[in-house]
């Protein structure tokens, strides 16, 4: 059986999200395809900044449009040109400090940051992104001394109990982690990061509330194989075998290629519901999504070995070896059929 059970893998800043609404001209853009109505909005901003050359905020805002689009070089261009006409505004810095992050530049990174609180030392964004950096470095000291003047300055603060909750994790301590995350979710009910975590912590303690976790992060992305897989996979594990196959089968209708959606299907059939002529269709479509998957070879062997069909399982058995030579469940499954022969 197939298992992808780990911690949720913390990234070091987040995103920034584009709300471009305020800069319309007031004109209805209606009908316009989502690539066309970025395009405009990208057209505008160039046209505002023809009549306004000298305007930082607006170099600002078409570079965050460029960070957004993952166009890190022309964002790049146009922070430093804000910079170069504002250089106090923390809040350039920051984006600076993205950019950075996203070319693979950490100590630059650090370096804007750094700028960004000395200009602003009460702005969270720089606080949690500072903290963040430093939670990436295993400096945890200064995690929380900066979570710490976050949580000072703004109580309501879900990303500085989200990032605190992860440096604990990482020191140990287990219990005030949780208690950071459940603040996290408490003060945003959208924190699909928190409650993956939530979900695999109570997971790893087979908690009955486990299920509730992912099924907020669920509702939250429904798209997130990932965390449908968890959720399936504790159902599995706790024998609630429709709901796990329920998940899987999600996952199935958004990407035909994640094998483990199949496989765990197949397994389920197989091995606890006993029904083996359903399982290999399950195994076939694992086989599908990844011809080298040597373990669906061999679950497929199995099943038509319970079948009887003894032919069909000896040459699953042997594709089974042929990926991964000496695999000893497949040795062990031709030795019985050989056995079976002698009789």
């Amino acid at each position: 059986m197939q298992r992808i059970k780990h911690l949720f893998l913390f990234t070091a800043l987040a995103a920034f999200l584009l709300s471009m609404a305020s800069c319309g001209s007031g004109k209805k853009k209606e009908n316009m395809s989502p690539a066309d109505s970025l395009q405009a909005v990208l057209t505008e901003l160039t046209e505002k900044i023809a009549d306004k050359p000298n305007d930082p905020g607006l170099y600002f805002s078409r570079a965050t449009f460029y960070m957004n689009a993952h166009s890190y070089d022309l964002a790049m261009t146009d922070i430093r040109k804000a910079i170069s006409l504002d250089g106090n505004n923390a809040d350039y810095y920051v984006l600076l400090s993205d950019v950075y992050l996203n070319t693979g530049q950490p100590e630059s990174c650090g370096d804007a940051l750094n700028k960004a609180y000395l200009i602003d030392a009460q702005n969270n964004d720089v606080l949690i992104k500072l903290a963040r950096l430093n939670l990436v470095n295993k400096e945890y000291q200064k995690t929380f001394e900066y979570i710490k003047q976050a949580l000072t300055l703004k109580k309501s603060n879900p990303q500085a109990y989200f990032t605190r909750a992860v440096a604990l994790l990482e020191t140990g301590d287990t219990s005030k982690a949780v208690n950071d995350l459940m603040a996290a979710v408490d003060q945003d009910q959208k924190y699909f990061e928190a409650y993956v975590t939530l979900g695999d912590l109570f997971s790893l303690r087979n908690d009955p509330m486990t299920p509730s976790y992912y099924l907020n992060a669920v509702n939250i992305q429904p798209t997130s194989k990932e965390t449908r897989y968890k959720l399936g996979m504790y159902y599995q594990e706790n024998g609630q075998y429709e709901k796990a196959i329920s998940q899987y089968t999600e996952i199935m209708k958004t990407d035909s290629l994640f094998r483990n959606a199949p496989f765990n299907i197949g397994y389920i059939y197989l091995v606890y519901l006993n029904e083996f002529s359903k399982s290999t269709d399950f195994f076939t479509k694992a086989i599908k999504a990844d011809p080298e998957y040597y373990e669906a070879w061999y679950n497929r062997g199995y099943a038509y070995e319970m079948l009887g069909n003894t032919q069909q399982a000896t040459s699953d058995y042997k594709q089974s070896l042929k990926i991964h030579v000496n695999y000893s469940k497949a040795v062990d499954g031709l030795n019985r059929l050989d056995a079976k022969r002698r009789k």
